[in-house]
């Protein structure tokens, strides 16, 4: 039987190029989070199935997540997203931290479903949660993060949209306002987190097949339609309008406005989970054409502390996929080049090693140094770095060692220098 080379469907090998790409943008995101007094946490991969189940339902659990029984016939679920994850960490020390909490994370997660662009099923993720805030300045804080993030990977702000809702504003519509039945609200409220993949006949068809006939003929299709297709807030009805949740998505823009922040605008489309959040929800929508997806979202969850028994904690989060974020940065050519860690490729000429290998351990403190395999040809050690992606190598033979000058060739340019050991450091240390 002749092995596959192929990793399992929907997780990636990273090679040494791809790998460096990932740690790339794994640096911005810890450099700007802990700019901001956020600290780094990590947990198990795999959680009892009892916590996804508490904000889920068995069938997500089946299709969705890669669950098993283990030896000791525990249920096990290998971690889907981190939310649960950091609400169980906090509850389970409430009483010792000191609010508000600063935590972020880049856990590695595993989702079953189908592959496709800007989702697998392996995948990192960017989780990035403040706790014990209960005013609109922690979300004011959270779009701060995400906008520096952004500007730190050189991204302008026309290359990204800050879509806003609130989830008490789509509670008050849904039920109050439309008074849509609690099922009813479910169902209307998956259908419009989808109506921007449906066509607009479909959506409103599948409405009137949701709503009862009553509400039909009283044109509740048609309020709904008119509350989805408000542009700003000035365009809600004038009772949505009173309600406290569209007084703080007010002060939230007039705040990120106010800031520098102005591509942030109101979405009545945007629902997110309906289990998990309770205040603001956001989004960030990628405005290239052809990546118009959401790069990243989160929003208010107040209340999944308490469901590990204990007094509820505030929290406000988001989530950053790392295939999203590298969808984003070649779609508006913001990826650098990034070359090898290794600074220098040291090519063998005779028999030399031995001696070679004293001034390689003194480069070696302060620069980082592969060595060639004694005994090849100088043109194919020059390959083999270029192979590499090294962009130097330090040519060592008898002369070399005998002078104490040697060569250092730019791969990338072809210039040669003929220099001393300690200037060898020096080039580089420039």
């Amino acid at each position: 039987m002749t092995l596959s080379t192929q990793p399992y469907k929907g997780a990636r090998d990273f090679y040494p190029e791809d790998k460096r790409v990932q740690k790339y943008m794994f640096n911005i995101w810890r450099t700007v989070a802990e700019r901001y007094g956020y600290e780094e946490y990590d947990a198990p991969i795999l959680e009892p199935t009892e916590m996804y189940l508490a904000k889920g339902n068995q069938e997500i659990i089946d299709s969705q997540t890669y669950s098993f029984e283990d030896r000791g016939k525990r249920k096990i679920t290998i971690r889907t997203e981190m939310t649960p994850t950091v609400s169980r960490m906090v509850a389970g020390k409430r009483q010792e931290l000191g609010y508000p909490l600063r935590w972020y994370s880049i856990p590695n997660l595993w989702r079953y479903e189908r592959p496709q662009r800007g989702r697998l099923r392996e995948f990192w993720q960017l989780n990035v949660d403040i706790f014990g805030v209960d005013d609109i300045s922690a979300e004011f804080e959270m779009l701060q993060v995400i906008d520096a993030m952004f500007k730190g990977f050189g991204a302008k702000s026309e290359m990204y949209k800050i879509s806003l809702n609130h989830r008490g504003l789509i509670n008050y519509l849904l039920d109050d306002y439309l008074h849509l039945e609690s099922a009813a609200q479910r169902t209307v409220a998956g259908l419009i987190d989808r109506m921007h993949k449906m066509e607009r006949e479909k959506f409103i068809l599948a409405i009137d097949q949701t709503i009862s006939p009553d509400q039909r003929a009283g044109g509740v299709t048609e309020q709904l339609l008119a509350i989805l297709d408000a542009k700003t807030i000035s365009d809600l009805p004038i009772l949505a309008q009173e309600q406290p949740a569209v007084q703080e998505l007010k002060r939230l823009i007039d705040l990120l406005a106010r800031s520098g922040i102005t591509n942030a605008e109101f979405d009545s489309t945007l629902m997110r989970g309906f289990d998990y959040y309770t205040g603001v929800v956001f989004e960030v929508m990628d405005t290239d054409p052809e990546n118009n997806r959401a790069v990243l979202g989160g929003g208010r969850y107040d209340g999944l502390v308490s469901l590990f028994g204990v007094a509820a904690v505030s929290a406000v989060g988001y989530a950053w996929g790392d295939v999203p974020l590298e969808n984003f940065l070649r779609s508006h050519r913001l990826l650098p080049e990034l070359n090898s860690e290794t600074d220098i490729y040291v090519a063998l000429i005779g028999d030399v090693a031995a001696q070679a290998h004293s001034l390689v351990a003194e480069l070696r403190k302060s620069l980082n140094v592969a060595i060639g395999q004694p005994g090849r040809k100088l043109g194919d050690q020059f390959k083999i770095a270029e192979k590499k992606g090294i962009g130097s190598v330090l040519i060592i033979g008898d002369a070399e060692l005998t002078s104490g000058d040697f060569k250092l060739k730019n791969l990338k340019t072809g210039d040669e220098q003929t220099l001393k050991l300690d200037a060898v450091v020096s080039q580089f240390q420039k």
